[in-house]
């Protein structure tokens, strides 16, 4: 929660990101709120009234899940939101002539996405989702300590690059709206 809060005003795509693991760490758990309190939440060095809030937002987190269907699969509403408005401003970016550098990016990622999409099991997926699988799926490997290959090392940092220029856009976006032709 602390965290999730932190990053939704620093950094959405560590944001979109940390929530999809949170999700996961949900499921883990059963969705069982009692096991994420005594298991997860008890393990952090937070007093007892941040821990309260903490067992209160998992516990919101979950009924979410359960009203919204992504209790095994999925992602939460909230998730989705945002997600949506990253896709709506890297069209918009892509369709302006004034986000060149963007673009250039944009082409240089593009072969990579098309390889993920068709060894993804979702071909229908955007293409910032598609990114940010990767980027998951990155995650979880080094989590795991699992080795990544020197071309997949090359695609997620063309990949980061992408996603951190739109992340930068996102937050020039909200301050003072950017200007598209």
């Amino acid at each position: 929660m602390f965290i999730s809060q932190q990053l939704r005003k620093k950094n959405i795509a560590e944001y979109l990101l940390y929530m999809w693991q949170v999700e996961d760490t949900i499921r883990a758990f059963g969705c069982s709120l009692s096991r994420i309190r005594r298991d997860y939440i008890d393990k952090f060095d937070y007093n007892e009234e941040e821990k309260e809030e903490m067992t209160d937002w998992y516990g919101n987190l979950i009924t979410m899940m359960n009203q919204e269907g992504c209790r095994e699969t999925g992602h939460l509403q909230i998730v989705k939101i945002t997600m949506q408005q990253l896709e709506e401003l890297h069209g918009q970016l892509l369709r302006s002539s004034k986000f060149p550098f963007y673009s250039s990016e944009y082409y240089k990622v593009l072969p990579f996405i098309v390889e993920l999409r068709n060894r993804g099991a979702n071909k229908e997926q955007s293409e910032i989702e598609t990114c940010f699988n990767s980027l998951y799926g990155m995650m979880m490997l080094r989590l795991q300590k699992k080795s990544i290959s020197t071309n997949t090392e090359h695609a997620l940092k063309e990949i980061t690059t992408l996603i951190g220029m739109l992340n930068d856009y996102y937050f020039k976006d909200k301050e003072e709206p950017l200007e598209f032709d």
